[in-house]
């Protein structure tokens, strides 16, 4: 299935929540565990760690060209598929299921949902299609509802600053970049001409960089209010979604702890019957499933645009600490295997420990909750 066929099936007519996935999502799920099995196998993506260029540009190309899911919430005219944000919520669950290489949350979340918010024509086809990938030139633990960063600013024309730790950046053709002013506005702009550098990431599947302009010329996109709103529109629509990434993290831990705990025997019996393993197990599948609950509803809402913010706020404050202690377990019940840097578990650790930095850590959203239901 090419994923341009899709069509939106998955909000409510009610007005209220939908948490259950559709017979689209199902199919677009298998056909990205297919795709991912196939293109993007634990040995291959272990490999790719000790390399170079971390991404995957294979595996991006073919998500893009076979799957077309890099535009799914873009509209069709614009050369996306026409479908939701939370068909994207379905690609990301697989990504973070396999920890992949590829720059899809900064390209066909942050930058995409930025420039939708804004009605932009010109780039947004370019990263519906996949024929270039853009990101958020913001660092990456930013989150919702801050001020409008100051990292860089404008002087005759010119942008000028240095911004660290911009997730995607390092694979990017386009930045969208928020600056400030001489008088103060703040600005979004478009801009090729950056210098991008690798840091040390904890998470070597999504290398952080830093980004730096020196008078350099950008497209002006928005200013004012305008910008802000783009802003957080990203920054909210990430949040809510980077849940779903945590979510597939997550069901990986769950998923491969308990196969391993079936098939490792200790004093002639497997793992899993013992007691204590029991409990852990059962406990981890609780919390897998209410993970899957928040990030459901942290998709749906931003489908909806129905109080993104507070589930936004609410799917970081509980997905941050849940995909960290999954990964946890999942290290731990794997025994002294799980602590070799042969076995994928310590990927799946620092995706899940860098990913509840992300977007602002925890404490930050449950004060952002208590802020938006005035407690």
């Amino acid at each position: 299935m090419n994923a341009t066929t899709t069509t939106d099936q998955g909000s409510t007519d009610q007005g209220g929540a939908d948490l259950g996935y559709s017979e689209v999502e199902e199919e677009l799920r298998a056909n990205v565990r297919a795709l991912l099995a196939d293109r993007a196998p634990a040995n291959a993506t272990l490999a790719r760690t000790e390399a170079e260029q971390t991404t995957d540009t294979a595996l991006w190309r073919a998500l893009a060209g076979e799957l077309g899911v890099t535009g799914l919430p873009v509209p069709e005219e614009l050369g996306g598929a026409g479908a939701s944000w939370r068909e994207t919520a379905v690609v990301l669950e697989e990504l973070g299921r396999a920890v992949a290489p590829v720059p899809f949350f900064g390209s066909c979340v942050l930058a995409t949902a930025a420039l939708l918010a804004l009605g932009e024509r010109k780039i947004l086809p370019q990263l519906a299609s996949g024929e270039a990938v853009g990101t958020l030139a913001v660092p990456f633990a930013v989150a919702p509802g801050g001020a409008f960063p100051a990292d860089v600013r404008v002087s005759g024309g010119l942008l000028s600053g240095t911004v660290r730790h911009v997730a995607d950046a390092l694979a990017a053709d386009v930045l969208l970049v928020p600056a400030v002013a001489a008088d103060g506005t703040a600005e979004l702009y478009a801009v090729t001409g950056a210098a991008v550098e690798p840091m040390v990431s904890l998470d070597m599947t999504r290398q952080l960089a830093v980004v730096t302009l020196e008078e350099v010329e950008g497209i002006l996109l928005a200013s004012g209010a305008d910008a802000a709103t783009a802003l957080d529109a990203a920054l909210e629509t990430g949040a809510a979604l980077l849940a779903s990434e945590q979510l597939g993290v997550a069901e990986w831990a769950l998923t491969t702890t308990v196969a391993y705990a079936k098939e490792r025997h200790q004093f002639g019996r497997p793992i899993g019957g013992f007691q204590a393993v029991k409990h852990r197990l059962a406990d981890l599948w609780v919390l897998v499933t209410q993970l899957r609950a928040v990030a459901r509803a942290g998709a749906d809402a931003v489908d909806r645009d129905a109080e993104r913010a507070l589930y936004a706020a609410l799917a970081q404050a509980f997905a941050s600490g849940a995909a960290v202690t999954a990964a946890e377990e999942a290290v731990q019940l794997h025994g002294g295997i799980g602590f070799t840097w042969e076995h994928p578990a310590h990927l799946y650790l620092k995706r899940a420990k860098s990913a509840s930095l992300a977007l602002g850590a925890a404490d930050r959203h449950r004060a952002r909750i208590a802020s938006l239901t005035h407690l």
